[in-house]
């Protein structure tokens, strides 16, 4: 087929999961749940965050952005897939693509920057407590964050101006279950090279740099905490830590699953599986990594679940 730029009737087809309509009805409850479930876990931690004024540290302030950048990762892929197999229809426009595809971007960008962050923040606190107030104030707390987004923002618009100016054939596949960019750039007709240089160079720098500052703010924190004489004390200094590197280990060895799954050698199948852990299941744990192994967000929730209790009540009182 000739290749043209028919970019304002252009569709393309996200294979998906399974071909057999036996299996979309299962396919739609599972993700519906993992949908549902990841958003109001999310949503209840930025909530006990914001509630809390206990938990007004930079430490809760970055794990509130990561729950809200988790929330808007998810919905970049999960509600345009139930609509596909609710609609039975595997089409998704070029601009609908486009759209998924930055903010797909964005949002997992975030969650690699904001994680290193709070690889940073720990060790601050950890490595050097008496400046920790001084060293991490409210106005570099903010910062960073602000960086991050801007980060996130800046590249992923980078990449998308890219993907304006390439043709594609009519009828192409995507074999996934969204608009992944190095799927769309094999499927392109015109010249990629621009846009695969770019990939490279940005996965190297928002992948192993920001890997990279994790694994050495580790490597000090770890070194600190066995210099503390008593066992309580290192203990406790693991404890503040314990999530954050639960969800580091998860994020980076789910990510390191999808990079290695992108192999030509692996099959579609594989790769679909490791992106699932990566861009869906990977969201939903989180809140509960935090919540199980951190007794200040523990208590915050238990606040949190008395005043909607207690409003609840009060409300059906005035009904009465």
């Amino acid at each position: 087929m000739k290749p043209g730029n028919q970019t304002s009737t252009l569709e393309f087809l996200l294979l998906g999961f399974s071909q057999d309509p036996e299996h979309q009805p299962m396919l739609f409850g599972l993700f519906l749940f993992i949908f549902v479930v990841a958003v109001l876990g999310n949503l209840l931690i930025i909530l006990a965050v914001s509630i809390d004024s206990h938990l007004h540290t930079p430490m809760y302030f970055f794990l509130s952005n990561l729950s809200f950048s988790d929330i808007c990762f998810i919905t970049t892929t999960i509600p345009k897939m139930l609509v596909n197999i609710q609609t039975q229809s595997k089409s998704i426009t070029y601009a609908e693509c486009i759209i998924q595809m930055y903010f797909f971007m964005v949002f997992g960008g975030m969650d690699t920057l904001l994680l290193t962050v709070m690889a940073y923040d720990r060790f601050v606190a950890i490595c050097h407590p008496l400046h920790y107030p001084v060293i991490m104030n409210p106005h570099l707390s903010g910062l960073l964050v602000l960086v991050s987004w801007f980060t996130s923002f800046s590249y992923s618009l980078i990449q998308s101006l890219l993907m304006l100016r390439l043709s594609f054939c009519t009828n192409q596949v995507i074999k996934h279950f969204y608009c992944e960019l190095a799927q769309a750039l094999t499927i392109a007709c015109s010249d990629t090279l621009i846009n695969h240089i770019l990939l490279y160079i940005v996965t190297c720098v928002l992948g192993f740099v920001p890997f990279s500052g994790i694994i050495y703010s580790y490597s000090k924190i770890v070194t600190s905490i066995l210099k503390i004489p008593s066992t309580d004390g290192k203990s406790k200094a693991f404890s503040t830590c314990g999530s954050h590197l639960s969800v580091v280990s998860l994020f980076y060895g789910t990510g390191l699953g999808v990079y290695l799954s992108s192999d030509a050698s692996s099959s579609s199948e594989k790769g679909m599986v490791a992106s699932v852990m990566y861009t869906i299941i990977t969201p939903m744990l989180n809140p509960f990594i935090y919540s199980l192994r951190n007794k200040d967000i523990k208590k915050a929730l238990q606040e949190l679940g008395r005043i909607i209790l207690s409003d609840k009540f009060t409300g059906f009182r005035l009904l009465r």
